[in-house]
């Protein structure tokens, strides 16, 4: 875990879900890592105060755990999904949510919600719930922009690794649509200037 991220009461519990995460799909929680790393820091560069990042930093940790009980052949399916196999992969977000429920980590409530909302998009098109706007938890829209950063950075059986450019101009592309903007905004000046960049 990156120094610079605080050390979270959530303790056992979370490290428990991280193992288990890491166990079935040792690149998620490569993914997932370095989420955390880009949530605090976003988190951070919007002034949110450091009892947050005690929600932010599990939350981003643990925002697949869902994928736990993800099929195979859904979970490491080659190209794009659609269709039934889509919709077994959208599951995750609700049913990592209530994994944590079932935890007596500080907090749950809040990282719960943060993990069931991650997907949801500014626009009200995400999932599970279409929430948009503001209506969305802050911390899960923390999440959403950190989590599209990595993915879209990271080589995938169905896309090849980003450059920073490359990746900033597409979520400029899904500003106000899937991210919030001025999530966005404060972002995309963090992140030029920072160590967690992509070449």
């Amino acid at each position: 875990m990156p120094s610079d991220v605080p050390e979270n009461p959530a303790g056992s519990y979370e490290a428990v879900l991280f193992a288990a995460m890491q166990a079935r799909d040792p690149a998620t929680g490569r993914h997932c890592n370095r989420v955390v790393a880009l949530s605090v820091a976003l988190a951070r560069a919007c002034g949110l105060a450091e009892a947050e990042l005690e929600v932010i930093a599990p939350a981003a940790r643990l925002h697949d755990v869902g994928k736990i009980g993800t099929p195979d052949r859904v979970l490491h399916h080659p190209h794009r999904l659609e269709n039934e196999d889509w919709e077994i992969m959208k599951a995750h977000a609700a049913a990592g949510a209530a994994l944590i429920m079932q935890t007596a980590m500080p907090q749950r409530e809040a990282i719960a919600l943060a993990v069931r909302h991650h997907h949801e998009h500014f626009d009200g098109s995400g999932y599970p719930d279409g929430l948009a706007g503001h209506a969305i938890p802050l911390h899960a829209r923390i999440i959403s922009v950190a989590d599209s950063y990595d993915a879209l950075g990271d080589a995938r059986p169905y896309h090849p690794a980003r450059t920073h450019a490359q990746i900033m101009r597409i979520l400029n592309q899904e500003r106000g649509s899937k991210c919030d903007p001025d999530l966005l905004r404060v972002f995309e000046s963090m992140i030029g200037e920072s160590r967690l960049r992509v070449p």
